[in-house]
Order: structure tokens, then sequence, then C-alpha cells
């Protein structure tokens, strides 16, 4: 690999696609500098005809659509440098194709790119089609992880009872961005890393493989699953020129968002990250010498999920963040609109965190899990202690963003971190960064100094580790 090359680094989350370019920077305190990014919404989300209103799905030619934009608009002089590509993705959903049908490559303008061919949606880790009794129906996994709708292997179980014609269409799976490493690379059979395949359930970490006799056992199509290989390690090379990237640069075996969101910001072993976006994750590196007890227990709120070199991350990962905010501007929208009046939602976000702002205090308390939690499916919102005093937009704003706050305390008790070995919370997300009052909470709650505006950012984190990678290899 040429001594100037640029790595690049792909994320392909569950709302937009990002794309970034890394350059080995030795006097740069990071020791690295990001050249240039981009960032397209994908707009991907599609009926789901086999689960109805609880299933989430996403059309895949709309992500590689927005993955095929964001490279287009990168700088061409610097996408002929890259000789390397690191990619991560959102967690545990599932997708399916045929083999050598994957993809089409087709010339656009002066770009060779590659368009979906023969593939299903990817049912997304939102999906609701597993029920808690579908999901009690299950085998139990050898795994210390539990599974949950959502979860890869349990929508294949459901898929097996529910629609099993439509598995006999495909003979290969994966994540989104184990599909994207098996186009690039031209992959007979797609490779997956410990991250992605523990996302899926069925997964032992320990001895790095699938449950296969449990999944035999109970008619799984176990052909489907991929084989597992260490995240950033060499999946293939390009065999395609792709947007100017000239043929054979190294493609590493795909990461999980959450792993190289994490990665992108984590300085120090004793940092913990907290991510208000979309959902909330709270992580913390993991003893090297930390084992998972191997028994999943379901109603454990706080997850081992594999990181890098073999350790682990604690995480609380809530389902209920931004998305609860924008549930409750969206319900006040269609009130006002209800009542003969219109207004647009950024003037109602804008208007509720300027009145919780000066409302410094409130005794309402609001219990924000409108979407349940893995953990406790079933469990839904509540609103307690209201008095006449603490109705308005003010007072039930502040109480809603403390309550997404305390919802992941209860999770994880931040004394818990400092057990860990934490000493301080790196706070980022673009749920946080917009909003003064989960800001004053998040400081209110946590007993550790907290610093905000750390660009968490997985397309980097996902660059950031073949970077590092390549230039150890060449240093040894």
């Amino acid at each position: 690999m040429a001594a100037q090359s640029v790595t690049l680094g792909v994320d392909l989350g569950t709302t937009s696609v990002k794309v970034a370019l890394l350059e080995a920077a030795p006097g740069h305190p990071s020791g690295f500098v990001v050249l240039a990014s981009c960032a397209r919404a994908t707009r991907a989300d599609a009926e789901s005809a086999a689960a109805g209103p609880q299933g989430r799905e996403q059309d895949v030619s709309r992500i590689v659509h927005a993955l095929n934009e964001c490279l287009f608009a990168l700088p061409r002089q610097q996408l002929w440098r890259v000789g390397a590509i690191g990619v991560s993705g959102q967690m545990h959903g599932v997708m399916f194709w045929k083999t050598g049908q994957g993809c089409n490559w087709v010339r656009e303008g002066a770009a060779s790119v590659f368009r979906a061919g023969d593939v299903s949606h990817l049912v997304t880790w939102q999906d609701g089609r597993c029920s808690s009794e579908f999901l009690a129906s299950l085998p139990q996994p050898a795994s210390h992880l539990s599974v949950a709708t959502g979860f890869g292997c349990a929508t294949i179980f459901w898929l097996l009872k529910n629609s099993p014609e439509f598995l006999k269409s495909y003979d290969a799976a994966g994540t989104i961005q184990d599909y994207v490493v098996a186009m690039l690379c031209g992959l007979s059979k797609p490779l997956m890393s410990d991250q992605n395949a523990a996302s899926w359930g069925y997964f032992n970490t320990q001895s790095q493989s699938w449950n296969l006799e449990i999944l035999k056992g109970s008619g799984f199509p176990t052909h489907l699953l991929p084989d597992i290989a260490e995240p950033g390690s060499a999946a293939g090379k390009t065999f395609h020129p792709w947007f100017g990237i000239p043929e054979g640069a190294q493609v590493g075996v795909a990461m999980g968002d959450l792993q190289a969101s994490v990665y992108s910001c984590m300085d120090q072993r004793t940092d913990a990250v907290l991510n208000i976006s979309t959902s909330v994750q709270l992580a913390a590196s993991m003893p090297p010498e930390f084992q998972p007890v191997q028994t999943p227990d379901p109603v454990a709120p706080i997850a081992y999920f594999p990181y890098f070199d073999r350790t682990y991350l604690g995480v609380a990962a809530s389902l209920n963040g931004g998305n609860v905010l924008a549930t409750f501007v969206r319900m006040l929208v269609q009130w006002t609109a209800e009542l003969g009046l219109e207004i647009e939602e950024t003037t109602v976000y804008s208007r509720m965190i300027q009145a919780a702002v000066k409302q410094r205090d409130t005794c309402l308390t609001i219990t924000p899990t409108v979407l349940g939690e893995r953990h406790l499916p079933d469990q839904l919102a509540s609103v307690t202690r209201i008095s006449s005093s603490d109705l308005s937009l003010g007072h039930v704003t502040r109480a809603l963003c403390r309550g997404i706050v305390q919802n992941l305390h209860s999770m994880l008790p931040f004394q818990q971190l400092q057990e860990w070995g934490v000493t301080q919370v790196m706070g980022s997300g673009s749920a946080l960064s917009l909003n003064e009052v989960l800001k004053q909470e998040v400081l209110r709650a946590f007993p550790l100094p907290v610093s905000f505006g750390q660009d968490v950012d997985a397309a980097v984190g996902a660059g950031l580790v073949m970077l590092r990678r390549n230039l150890s290899q060449k240093d040894s």
C-alpha cells in the first residue's frame, strides 16, 4: 500500500449513509485527519407485505443509491488514492440475496458503480413482528446474549414459520453492511464479524461460532448464516473500480455501527460514550480479562457486545431517545391541526425546548418508554405526579427530557460506570447536540465529568480501524 494512501470509511445507518476519507497525520493530536466526508438521507422505509404494521423494512436499492450519491460527492483525486475501505452499519437487521445476482455493476458517466440486484428488503432492528409469545417459543441460545424482535435470527425464524417460500428464493443473508462488503469484493459467501453475528443472536462469542446444533434442531436454514471473521480484517479486495477507487483496494470485514461509533471517540479505556440520537446508547469498555456469563438473561438491561481484539463493551441500549421527542412533537402538531391550526414541526421543537430551558425543574414524572425496551418489550410510557401547576409546555418538555435520561439510569446505574473504572463521559449524538435541556439533565444525572461536542462518527470509526490496522502491519 502506498505510503500516502487514503482510507475510506462507510457507515450504513438507519436513516442515512455517511462516508469519510481519512489519512494518517503523525503530527496531528489524533494521528489522522478527515480529508472529506458526505452524508445522505436514505429515505428507504418500505411497507412490509408479510408483517404488516409491526414490520420495519427498508428498500436496499435506496440505501445503495444514497451510498452512490455520497461517493459521487467526494473529490475524485482523493478517491484515486484510496487503498483500504472500512464499512459499518446498523446492527441486528437482516437482508437476503441470490449469490452472483446481488448487484449489477454499471457505468454512470465516468464512474463505475453498483446497483442492488436480486435482493430482499432489509428487515431492520426496529422490526416488531416477533411477539413475546413467538420469542418464547424459540430454542434457548447457547450465548450470553438473549434474542429479541428485530434480531436477524429471530426474523429468519419468523419467516420460516410464516413465509417459508420467501426464504427459498435466496441463498445468502447478512446485515446491510455485510452485503455491501460482499458486493465490493465479489464474495461467493458473505463474511460477518462477531460484532454483527452477536447482534443476530444464536452466536457464542467465546467459541466464535453459531449455535448450529440448536438451530438445526429447530429446522433453521443454517446455510444462510455467514462465515465468521475478525471485524476489520481483510474480507477481500475491490474487484471493480468504484467511483475512481482502484480495483484491488483492501476491504475490511464489516463492523457494527455501535462499535465503530465508540471507536471514533473513545480515546481512553476509562471513557464512557453516551450517544443520544434516534435511540440511546451508553457504552463503556470492559476490562481485557472480562468474559460474560454464557447464559442469556432476557430481562437484563445491560448487554455485553463484542468490541475489538476479543474485548467487550458494556452497553445500555435504550430504544427510546430522540424518537420519543419526535413522537411528542408530532402529537402536538396533530392536536394543533385538529384545532384547525397549522404549525411546522421545527417550530414546535424549537419553542418547546425554549420553554423547557426557562423551566429549570418540575415535579412531573414521565416514563418515556413508548417503544418498550428489549428487556421489557411490553412496557409502555406513563405520566405521574400530575398537578395543575405542572402542565405547561416547559414542564412537560423538561419532564420528558429528564425521563429519557432517568430511563437510561434505570438500565445502567451511573455509579456502575465508576465501578468499571470510568472517569469521564463523552456526550454525543444529534438529539443531544440540538437539545440544551437534555444536556442539562445529563449533567444533573451523571456523577462524573461530562464533555459534549465529541463527534461520534461511525464512518470515521470504520475508516480509523482500517487505517490503524494497516499502519500497525506496516510497522511490524
